[in-house]
Parts: structure tokens; C-alpha cells; sequence
């Protein structure tokens, strides 16, 4: 969902980078330990400069929290997008206030799964299933990249979030039962929300044909008359996943064809690639991760070698330049401008005006989630949380 933004008095729009960030760090230091600014990876270089923490945004959320409760902060900035800052809102101490700097910084992800299209989606699947005898239980799974209200959705119909880090112990789960064990010769499926590609990535993981065991649903075909959603009821019935038709903006970009020069003209250049991307591109590729998982990679490379890398530029350029100096070359597997355009509407004047506004006692900006949401939505990340080792305070785990 697109939120609207005011416009920045002109002294932001007119001010230096070096006049802004000057003005943010001496804001930084009026605030103190009321404050703590989280900075996204896909950030630009201007913005993560000022970040106390960077990473994945589910990471983000829970350090936020764990900061906030040591140092008694009051305020978060999350340069990020909404959805994440609806996940630090959720995580974080009663009170905190989460502030995104600038408001239209959206996710198109995260916007192609509406609520009140999956309360759809979800009576049209389970009607479609029983009407061709069907008994099974449908367990539904959305990416972390997704609006709070569906988690909410999710979390209400037993079901469970997922990052790209744990996707496949998630996905494991649930066809093993979720939060009910499942029983002998008992019938599983899950709907996989919003992203298909790290559902589909993650189901053929799972030993699950791509082309005869999962499905598609589109709501966009189904606005237009089409109950299914493109699919048809004998695809419902054979698959194991039903996928949502969302995607990523920027993984999207990378294409089978960069994957083919890269090996025709760099015989020994190793592709990376986010599980995002298409099916197509990850099989071509020599490993597919997470961002956190990107980054630890690179970081262990060996001296001399070459990387094609199939993840946002901003985050690609970092790397790369850290990279060089151990003698490792870094490359964006294409030359389009794979960029997340939305996480690029945060920037410094926007982050420099919030916190002038904090420092006056005028709250902008804040991210809350809807009461009614709230609990089913930590009900869906607790279910996730909980598997990992550490519970409901892992901070390792990397959210896309």
C-alpha cells in the first residue's frame, strides 16, 4: 500500500550531503540513548553510515529490540521500508516508537499480497479442494517481506512467516503438520505468500516438482473474473504449493541469459544469487542465499577469485569494495539498474528531517500495527522464531 508523504521544506532539498550529514550526527548526539537508527543493506552508502545497526530487516527488528530494552531507547528509525518498520513495531518494548523517514518507501512485494485477497484466495482454494473430495489441511506461509496484515492473516489460519535464511526448515514444518502434527496419510499443502519464486525455489528444494506439483494463483486474474487466480482445479488438487504471484522488483532483473555469458566469458567466476530471483536463474547459479548468507560468502572468498552476484547494487557495490582490498573481484551478475527504488526514497534529508523533528518533541512518521493484527501477526513470527535454536531472540536469522 502506497502512503503519502509530504513534501521537505527546502532547506533539506537544498542542503549539502556534507551539510546533511553534519546536521544528522550532531542530532545523533543531541538524542543519545533515546535513540537507535537501523539501516537495511539495499541502503545507499549516504544513509548506512548513520546506522548504530545494518542488516536484514527481520535481523534489524530483533537487535532493535534487545537495544531498545538495554539502553531504554524511545524512538527507532528504521531505513527500511514499511513492512519492516511494522516488524520492529511488533518486536520491540511496549512504547517504542517506530519512525520510517520518509512514508512512501513501500515494497511492491509486499504490495501484491492484500489482505482482503488472500481472505479470498482462501475460501476459493478450500472450496475448489472440496468440491473434488479433498480432506487435507491447507498450512499457509508468507515471506517476511509482507504486510502485517498478512501475518496476521497467516498467523490466524495456523500458519507461520518465513525469511530466505530458514524458508526451507519453514516450509519443512509445515508439511509435516505446522502446529498440529500431521497424520498418517494426512493430505498437506501450503499456500506460499507473496513472493513465488522463494516458494517455488524452496519447494523444489524440498524434492517437490516445480512444473506438475505446485501451482499459481494470481489475484489480479482473479479481479478479472477468473476464480482460480490462472490455476484450474485439477493444478489445486495435484499440488503440494500453492504460490501467491508476487515477486521482487529488483531480483526479477536477473535473467537465465546473464547466467550463460557470465559462464561463456568468465570460465571460472563462481554465480551467487539470492533465492528470490527465478527458478531458471537459481539453477543455473553456483549457490543461492539470503542476503546475510551473500555477505558471509563474499567475506570467506578466497584471494584471487571471481563472484557474479544476483542481488540489489547498492548492497552489490559494498561488498565488492570491502572484497578488493583481499584481492577478491565482486561483479553484479547484469548491468541493468538493479536497484530497489523504494528503499532509495529514504535518504538524508528525509532522515535528517525526522530527527529534527524528534528533537523538537513532534513525533512523524510513526509505524504501528493495528491492534487487531498485532497478535495473530507475532502468533506468525513467534511460530517461526521458535524454531530456531535460540527462540524468540535469535538474532542471526537473516530476513531476505
Amino acid at each position: 500500500m502506497q502512503h503519502w508523504q509530504p513534501s521537505l521544506p527546502e532547506s533539506y532539498l537544498k542542503a549539502t550531503p556534507d551539510q546533511l550529514r553534519e546536521a544528522i550526527d550532531a542530532r545523533r548526539k543531541e538524542l543519545g540513548q533515546r535513540l537507535v537508527i537501523l539501516g537495511h543493506h539495499y541502503q545507499t552508502d549516504e544513509v548506512i553510515r548513520h546506522a548504530d545497526f545494518t542488516g536484514d530487516s527481520l535481523k534489524l527488528s530483533q537487535l532493535a529490540a534487545k537495544r531498545v530494552a538495554e539502553q531504554r531507547a524511545e524512538f527507532v528509525v528504521f531505513c527500511g521500508v514499511h513492512f519492516m518498520a511494522e516488524s520492529a513495531d511488533l518486536l520491540a518494548p511496549e512504547g517504542t516508537k517506530v519512525i520510517l523517514p520518509d512514508l512512501s518507501a513501500g515494497c511492491s512485494m509486499a504490495d501484491m499480497a492484500q489482505y482482503d485477497d488472500a481472505l479470498t484466495a482462501w475460501d476459493t482454494i478450500h472450496a475448489t479442494l472440496k468440491k473434488q473430495g479433498w480432506k487435507g489441511r491447507v498450512i499457509p506461509i508468507t515471506y517476511i517481506n509482507s504486510s502485517a496484515a498478512i501475518k496476521a492473516f497467516v498467523g490466524r489460519n495456523e500458519g507461520i512467516c518465513c525469511t530466505s535464511s530458514n524458508a526451507a526448515a519453514v516450509f519443512d514444518w509445515a508439511m509435516k503438520g505446522g502446529v498440529k502434527p500431521r497424520k498418517k496419510g494426512e493430505s498437506i499443502k501450503v499456500l506460499f505468500l507473496p513472493d513465488q519464486h522463494l516458494g517455488r525455489n524452496t519447494a523444489s528444494a524440498a524434492g517437490i516438482d516445480a512444473a506438475s506439483e505446485t501451482t499459481l494463483y494470481d489475484p489480479r486474474l482473479a479481479h478479472k473474473g477468473d476464480p482460480l487466480g490462472g490455476s484450474t482445479p485439477e493444478a489445486m488438487l495435484a499440488a503440494q504449493a500453492i504460490l501467491w504471484a508476487g515477486h521482487c522488483s529488483v531480483h526479477k532483473l536477473f535473467r537465465p541469459e546473464h547466467c550463460k555469458q557470465v559462464r561463456e566469458r568468465h570460465k571460472k567466476a563462481t554465480i551467487l544469487v539470492h533465492p528470490e530471483c527465478c527458478k531458471e536463474v537459481v539453477d543455473l547459479a553456483d549457490l543461492s542465499g539470503s542476503t546475510e548468507f551473500i555477505i558471509r560468502t563474499i567475506e570467506h572468498a578466497k584471494p584471487g577469485s571471481t563472484w557474479f552476484v544476483g542481488t540489489e547494487v547498492h548492497l552489490v557495490n559494498r561488498i565488492a569494495e570491502a572484497a578488493r582490498d583481499r584481492g577478491v573481484s565482486v561483479h553484479i551478475l547484469s548491468d541493468c539498474q538493479c536497484l530497489c527504488t523504494t528503499m532509495y526514497r529514504i535518504d538524508q534529508p528525509h532522515l535528517s528531517w525526522c530527527l529534527d523533528q524528534i528533537a523538537h518533541g513532534k513525533v512523524v512518521n510513526q509505524v504501528t500495527v493495528h491492534n487487531d493484527a498485532r497478535g495473530p501477526a507475532l502468533d506468525a513470527l513467534n511460530r517461526m522464531l521458535a524454531l530456531s535454536p535460540a527462540g524468540r531472540a535469535a538474532p542471526s536469522l537473516a530476513a531476505d
